[in-house]
């Protein structure tokens, strides 16, 4: 019996270990998920005289896109982003641990697909989100409802078969 002992340890390891790698680490539940935004006050990127709250959530469905500049994966992403703006998708950007300077001039550079930027130079909101880097993505609905987590780049195939199809159930 005991001789066996060190090969089955050795198989239910071997077991775990395989259970492990085929799991999509971009599939992390949130518990967020169905329930409200956190609530935050924020500044805007542009004008740090003028506050925004969780409020703005309510009332339209929104993508809000956590990123910074420092983030090789946002670059990566940004063209997604700039494309889902023009196709009439709201988005609000959460910049995250970053320089204000350093923020407007990567948007002026690769465009602004933001209909407002949040700025969060702490991270202390984002925390609220539960994000851990970036980018991420969240979709809220009209109610200020979060419906989805998104964690990584976006890429084409994200858009066309998650992101479109569910703002789109969203709108019924």
């Amino acid at each position: 019996m005991s001789r066996f002992f060190p090969l089955g340890i050795f198989l239910v390891l071997t077991l775990l270990l395989f259970v492990g790698l085929s799991k999509d680490p971009k599939q992390i539940p949130s518990p967020l998920i169905g329930k409200p935004v956190p609530k935050f006050q924020l500044e805007l990127l542009a004008d740090p005289q003028q506050k925004e709250e969780h409020t703005i959530f309510n009332q339209q469905i929104t993508l809000l896109n956590v990123w910074a500049t420092w983030c090789v994966a946002c670059r990566a992403e940004h063209e997604q982003l700039l494309q889902l703006a023009k196709r009439g998708v709201r988005i609000v950007g959460l910049n995250y641990k970053d320089e204000r300077s350093s923020a407007l001039a990567w948007l002026s550079e690769l465009g602004d697909p933001y209909e407002m930027t949040l700025f969060d130079p702490n991270g202390r909101v984002s925390i609220d989100w539960g994000v851990y880097g970036t980018p991420e993505t969240f979709i809220i609905d009209q109610q200020g409802i979060i419906r989805y987590k998104h964690i990584g780049p976006i890429s084409k195939q994200d858009v066309e078969q998650i992101i479109l199809p569910l703002i789109r159930e969203l709108q019924l």
